[in-house]
């Protein structure tokens, strides 16, 4: 039995205050649902990276050590991992994919605007007013990890992490969080919406060079895609027929394994009362006569959404984890 899973563990971080609670608090919280996962690949998002003693600001060092520390005790402490990194080939400050594996790494990419370039886009609610068109890039890269499987062969993981829907600052248009006009917001969430099917654009672009270099290509792409099922993000990652109109292109469909999971347990996240489903683990067509089950681990999920819930009150996460279970031969 393969069990892979994704989780976004919520900002893991070893910092605290007043609305966060200090990492001695959350490790064993956090370490206890990571065990329950009983992952052999283990897909995490939203790990912060801390700084080194010999960090400074022209030459950053950090590492991982708050998810060391959760993972002290554990099997995955001895599993291969790979994560995001800087220009630099440092950790991130904030928001580092992870990969986790019982199984031997035999290759590792990360794609930032990599495939397809930054984008030109003149914000037109700006103060002062922009004489001409900026970049627009997306922050958070997509991180990949070929995994060597003794029985299944190479399994291509990608794990995500799309931008939220918050929106995206624009110069005069905030003050904290506050925004000054709803024009400004409205071009703030366009501009996050540009990012986010952008990253989603990116995945598939990836996706379709593995299937067109191997037909039968193993690939599993998971994480916290912010979007649920029927947006564009999920449906562009998927590629379904539907859209294309083109039954020619059915072998690279990537089938969502939460289609296996009841109605009435398919959330993985809370929003003001509504359980949604934002994050997704879909695979290729040749994983799908080994796809036994999915589960989403949400019994201890709570409402973030709503004034003073704090994560001093709640500290595991506001995301549960999903995973899905595969035959291995």
């Amino acid at each position: 039995m393969l069990r892979v899973a994704t989780f976004n563990i919520e900002n893991l971080d070893d910092k605290s205050d007043d609305k966060n609670p200090p990492l001695e608090v959350r490790a064993p919280i956090l370490r206890g649902a990571l065990r329950r996962l009983n992952a052999d690949i283990l897909c995490l998002q939203e790990v912060h990276g801390q700084e080194l003693p010999e960090h400074t600001s022209n030459n950053p060092k950090r590492s991982l050590s708050a998810l060391d520390a959760v993972l002290q005790g554990t099997e995955y402490e001895m599993f291969h991992r790979v994560h995001t990194v800087t220009a630099g080939g440092e950790a991130y400050n904030e928001r580092n994919l992870v990969i986790l594996s019982r199984y031997p790494i035999s290759a590792s990419e990360q794609y930032r605007n990599t495939r397809i370039d930054e984008l030109l886009y003149r914000r037109v609610t700006a103060i002062p007013k922009e004489p001409e068109a900026k970049k627009v890039g997306w922050e958070r890269p997509i991180l990949h990890a070929d995994i060597q499987h003794p029985q299944l062969g190479t399994i291509h993981v990608l794990n995500l992490h799309l931008k939220s829907r918050l929106g995206t600052p624009v110069p005069g248009q905030k003050d904290g969080f506050l925004w000054n006009s709803a024009a400004g917001w409205a071009e703030g969430s366009f501009l996050s919406a540009i990012k986010r099917v952008g990253q989603a654009l990116e995945t598939r672009v990836v996706i379709d060079d593995l299937l067109e270099s191997n037909p039968d290509a193993k690939i599993i792409v998971c994480g916290d895609f912010n979007g649920e099922p029927g947006e564009v993000p999920v449906e562009a990652i998927c590629g379904k027929v539907e859209n294309t109109d083109n039954p020619n292109l059915r072998a690279n469909v990537l089938i969502p394994c939460s289609l296996s999971i009841p109605d009435s347990v398919r959330f993985s996240h809370y929003h003001h009362g509504q359980g949604n489903l934002l994050d997704h683990m879909v695979i290729s067509q040749s994983l799908v006569p080994f796809f036994m089950r999915a589960m989403i681990y949400n019994e201890n999920l709570h409402d973030e959404s709503l004034p003073f819930r704090f994560d001093t009150k709640y500290p595991e996460s506001d995301h549960a984890p999903f995973v899905s279970e595969f035959a291995e031969a």
